[in-house]
């Protein structure tokens, strides 16, 4: 063995050690005449050759290799990720035992499975591969440069980013959707890999400190429960237990005390660091996920080397004595005595073996050079948010077939159907109704359209929701796409996500918009950074329905009032959509499903509650706020707002984009602007027609409808159109969706137009009357919109004062 004298670069030390073990069977029993590569190991593993395991021996090296070059091309600068996978090596088994038609979610110390797993797939070069990935080259596969991650399209793994137990929700969710699929008669499609066998599994590997965080135990209840309820949820979750996660020690035995008993997921372990051990285990643990269709956790033990990373300076926590005593548990160093002591190959050979893939590698980086890399901010982005407009609009405007929508409408508890009428038992032959009844409707053509679609969250049922939107729709199209889960947003994001790898289309509910921030990362970190990742080839569709924004009456506080959108704003990718009425809401749903099918998109639709039974506008009674549910093929496209303008009787509303002013339909110039969202376009058409009866101000008011990317041009426009804009945002000041049209408008009208905003103040919103106080109200909006008038027409007079 090489000395133990102190050195920083252990990753010298780690490859003398194993040269020297080489070395110190160059003779004796290392010389023993060669044991045949095709005869098993022992008798009760048949399977276990000579020959597969000099193959894991060979994976784990080049996995070794892969570790120690990106370290010294580091120094050089030719590579930017050193967290590597040293002395969790035995997980290379998990690369045979496995098929590559098995989803895999992985750990990121994970090279040796991969390389192993690799030998399925003879057309990856996986040392090529993961070189270019090292470089963040453009030319890498999977995520074109854009972070290290493993991934790749042609072995199903789908890929991960360093993130702590962020995967273990959605590779649940995987699992149940290759379940589903199968029992609705198709099988699961996974992105760009495409179809999966129905007997596939979701293989899920972790650390063992991650498996105390608490997204990855909601992950592990959610697959227990399921398993409770005999559910099939065939997920192999793998914890590679080195014990310490970057500086911290996880206690001894806790991972074994944590699961060993655990109901709803079998135990197994094995030990990482001795292939044989490594494999019986991996390969009874993933043989009873296939077979029962039952989550299992299978426990190795692995060692760390090398620190947490190459930046990692171990030494602030561990001593040398402590350093050296992981690096004899080396897995190599194990493997290697394996080979020689069983007589498959002597200790030269092993050598060779290992100084041969250093070749490899070393020609393989030599000839990559300095690897292009992406070279502008439009390549870095092109994943994040594709839109073929066309492609959609198709999409969107394409009905359900004629028997599926007749069959989707056919039960008498259809909410808000006449019992009788004229026409087809179809909602565009029904009465004006208000947007809870309208989403209602929407859901259940879209459920008709979309066999892959489901829609799922707490209490959305046999109760319909709480507020009773997808009621019946359980009733008429089954459990199996219409179902209630855990009171756990996590796992409901999570689900979602796995179900979109998968080709199932999803539009999970969360409850309230508070309750989205118990799970932001599912959007943040997960959900709209797939399609980043893997360059648009593992997209996970998705449009998640929020019970959204404040003035709820007889209800509320702070968690069913949220008026806070800015962390969904601030997701990259994240479509943010917020109807006020329901002809929109069913229309922009529509895109919506047609983002997520054509594009993979991720879309957030925020339903505003205190919008949901509202029937009047200006007068009790007036019913102004009811509407005809809108022909199938009808939608409103991404980005396209509402104008809405006085007509000589009433406020209408148009389509505009942004392209063009639409004409004046009644020959007055309007004074303002009032630009609003959500339960503010209610509000400021209310105010508009006070300003109108009381103060002689002209106001139209712009929905924009989509927050979230926000359309720049809509928005320019309608600010140059009257030169006076108000912005009424009902959300917090800081960090609203105002603070972003304010900026826009300033950029590009300068001192032309201007500006005020009214917005809630920064705070939670309290229960019962108290919410006005810190809130805009309409009388807010009367308020300031005579204010930005006055001022404004004061301020161009000759001599006045500034």
């Amino acid at each position: 063995m090489a000395s133990a004298a102190f050195t920083l670069n252990r990753a010298e030390v780690v490859d003398q050690n194993f040269i020297a073990l080489c070395r110190q069977h160059g003779g004796g029993c290392g010389m023993q005449p060669r044991r045949p590569l095709d005869d098993p190991l022992l008798r009760d593993t048949p399977d276990l050759t000579g020959r597969v395991l000099r193959e894991l021996f060979e994976s784990q090296i080049i996995s070794r290799h892969l570790d120690l070059i990106t370290r010294a091309l580091r120094r050089l600068n030719r590579t930017f990720y050193t967290i590597g996978s040293s002395g969790h090596e035995g997980v290379a088994v998990l690369g045979r035992v496995l098929r590559n038609s098995d989803p895999a979610f992985l750990h990121y110390r994970d090279g040796a499975l991969l390389a192993e797993r690799s030998r399925q797939t003879p057309n990856v070069d996986f040392i090529r591969d993961t070189l270019l990935s090292f470089m963040a080259a453009r030319a890498e596969p999977i995520s074109g440069g854009r972070h290290k991650v493993w991934g790749s399209v042609p072995m199903c793994v789908l890929p991960q980013t360093s993130t702590i137990a962020s995967h273990p929700p959605k590779s649940v969710g995987a699992a149940m959707a290759i379940e589903r699929t199968r029992r609705q008669g198709r099988r699961a499609q996974c992105g760009a890999f495409g179809e999966l066998p129905t007997d596939a599994i979701v293989l899920c590997t972790f650390g063992d400190a991650s498996i105390n965080h608490s997204v990855a135990q909601g992950a592990f209840n959610t697959a227990a429960y399921a398993t409770y309820q005999n559910l099939p949820v065939p997920v192999l979750f793998v914890c590679e237990d080195n014990g310490i996660g970057i500086s911290v020690h996880t206690a001894p035995g806790w991972v074994q005390a944590s699961f060993s008993n655990r109901t709803g997921i079998r135990y197994f372990a094995g030990d990482g660091l001795d292939l044989v051990s490594a494999y019986r285990a991996a390969s009874e643990a993933a043989n009873f996920v296939r077979s029962a269709r039952r989550p299992a956790l299978l426990h190795l033990r692995t060692v760390r080397l090398m620190g947490h990373a190459g930046t990692d300076p171990e030494t602030e926590y561990h001593t040398l004595e402590q350093i050296t005593a992981a690096e004899a548990l080396d897995p190599l160093l194990a493997s290697a005595r394996l080979m020689i002591e069983s007589g498959f190959m002597t200790g030269p050979e092993v050598l060779e073996l290992y100084e041969d893939v250093r070749r490899r590698i070393k020609d393989t980086s030599d000839a990559l050079g300095d690897a292009a890399q992406l070279t502008s901010a439009a390549e870095v982005i092109a994943p994040l948010g594709p839109h073929d407009a066309a492609a959609v609009a198709r999409e969107a405007a394409r009905p359900a077939a004629p028997d599926a929508r007749l069959h989707a409408f056919a039960l008498d508890s259809t909410p808000g159907f006449l019992k009788s009428g004229e026409g087809a038992r179809l909602p565009e032959n029904q009465p004006p109704r208000h947007m809870a009844v309208l989403l209602n409707w929407a859901l259940r053509d879209l459920l008709a359209k979309y066999p892959e679609m489901s829609v799922f969250g707490e209490d959305v049922a046999a109760r319909g929701g709480v507020y009773y939107v997808t009621a019946g729709l359980s009733a008429r199209f089954g459990l199996g796409r219409v179902f209630n889960t855990l009171l756990d947003e996590t796992s409901i994001l999570g689900m979602a996500i796995g179900a979109g790898h998968l080709g199932m289309l999803p539009v999970p509910e969360i409850q309230y918009l508070a309750y989205v921030h118990n799970a932001i990362d599912q959007l943040r970190g997960e959900a709209c950074s797939a399609s980043f990742f893997s360059n648009g080839q593992f997209p996970n569709p998705m449009v998640v329905r929020i019970q959204s924004l404040g003035y709820q009456k007889g209800f509320g506080g702070h968690f069913h009032n949220d008026n806070s959108i800015a962390a969904l704003r601030d997701i990259p990718g994240l479509i943010v959509a917020i109807p006020a009425r329901g002809d929109d809401a069913a229309r922009m749903l529509r895109t919506c499903l047609a983002l997520a099918r054509v594009h993979g998109r991720v879309v957030a639709f925020l339903e505003p509650i205190a919008l949901y039974m509202t029937k009047d506008l200006h007068e009790t009674g007036d019913g102004a706020w009811v509407c005809r549910y809108p022909a199938p093929d009808q939608h409103i496209p991404l980005g396209e707002g509402a104008l809405y303008r006085w007509d000589g009787s009433a406020f209408s509303a148009v389509g505009v984009d942004g392209r063009r002013e639409p004409p004046d339909s009644v020959g007055e110039a309007d004074d303002l602007t009032i630009i609003t969202f959500g339960n503010g376009v209610h509000m400021s058409l209310r105010a508009a027609l006070e300003l109108r009866r009381t103060h002689d101000l002209r106001a139209r008011v712009v929905d924009l409808l989509w927050v979230s990317p926000l359309n720049e041009a809509l928005i320019e426009q309608q600010a140059r159109a009257c030169g006076r804009v108000l912005c009424v945002d009902e959300g917090r000041r800081s960090g609203g969706v105002s603070e972003s049209i304010l900026s826009l408008i300033a950029e590009r009208c300068g001192g032309a137009v201007a500006v005020a905003r009214l917005t809630g103040l920064d705070t939670y919103i309290p229960l019962g009357p108290a919410a006005n106080f810190v809130l805009p109200t309409e009388q807010d909006v009367v308020r300031d919109a005579v204010a930005l008038c006055g001022a404004n027409r004061r301020a161009t007079q000759p001599g006045a004062a500034r």
